[in-house]
């Protein structure tokens, strides 16, 4: 508890830094796009659309507008949409981060142990053709984009062969397509970060020496490589998880899930601020949780890395 309380300290200040930082850099990005959310809209008087910029404030001074903004973060109340007033920024996230995260938490239960069965393989069948065959099929599910790999899965089986629905959300079957898109990419990188771990910890020392006692294959694994070879997969799955829960944009976007992903897209398109803002602000701050749980349960599995050290 004394180690744990001056890290969760550091963390929490380390964290307000990083969320200043990351909305005053999301304002200044906002701003620096040309037009408003109202510059596109057809067939509406320009009497019209300078009194909605007057309304939201939008033809103020850039530093009231900014001020308004820290107000929203600090307040957490990011106020509605501009370009759909009817929902409010709170609103679409308490909508669509449920969706997000279901999707995200089946694409993890399917890449962890898959990417985890490969890398097993790989590793003990070491320069055999097993391991050859998972690499390929590791470097393509790395380098094909998800937008093509969500494609073909809607393709072969939503299309050719009809076996899941194309799209929406609407049961069980219409998350199996999108959750198997997010999990190839993660899925294929945990096996390769996995497997070049549990070789090197196979040529350390101590594992030669647990040979030499006597000790099983089954044992030797159980007790030493997985804790041991595991540590490099925690750092790669800090932004992984981040990313998976709170919403691929792409994937979301092809599969029409209405989750928080879909909702950035669109307030990018159309510019509307406080969308981006708020989405920006969520993303950001699960993903600083993220990290924080992470680092914990890395000095948990090795005594050797430190809270201080962090």
């Amino acid at each position: 508890m004394k180690t744990l309380a001056p890290f969760l300290l550091r963390r929490l200040l380390l964290s307000l830094i990083t969320i200043f930082v990351i909305a005053t850099a999301t304002f200044i990005l906002m701003k620096a796009v040309p037009g408003d959310p109202f510059q596109d809209d057809k067939g509406i008087p320009e009497e019209c659309i300078q009194n909605l910029r007057r309304f939201y404030g939008l033809d103020d001074p850039l530093h009231v507008q900014y001020l308004r903004y820290l107000q929203s973060i600090f307040t957490l109340q990011f106020g509605p949409s501009l370009k759909y007033p009817s929902q409010t920024v709170n609103g679409i996230i308490a909508q669509g981060f449920p969706v997000s995260a279901l999707l995200g938490i089946e694409a993890l239960l399917i890449a962890l142990p898959c990417g985890a069965i490969l890398a097993f393989i790989a590793a003990m069948r070491h320069r055999h053709l097993q391991d050859k065959l998972t690499t390929v099929i590791a470097v393509l599910g790395i380098s094909i984009p998800s937008f093509v790999l969500a494609s073909s899965l809607q393709f072969f089986f939503a299309i050719y062969f009809p076996i899941f629905p194309i799209a929406r959300f609407h049961s069980f079957m219409h998350t199996i397509l999108p959750a198997i898109a997010l999990a190839i990419g993660p899925c294929c990188m945990i096996s390769r970060l996995l497997r070049a771990s549990i070789l090197e910890v196979l040529n350390q020392e101590y594992i030669h020496t647990a040979h030499a006692k006597g000790l099983g294959l089954r044992q030797i694994f159980t007790f030493h490589v997985l804790k041991n070879a595991s540590l490099p997969i925690l750092s790669y799955l800090g932004p992984v998880i981040t990313n998976i829960l709170v919403g691929s944009f792409i994937v979301e976007r092809i599969f029409a899930v209405p989750g928080l992903g879909q909702w950035f897209v669109t307030g990018v398109m159309n510019r509307d601020y406080p969308v981006i803002g708020g989405l920006t602000l969520f993303y950001s701050i699960i993903l600083l949780g993220v990290h924080t749980v992470i680092d914990l349960i890395n000095s948990l599995l090795d005594p050797r890395v430190t809270l201080y050290a962090k």
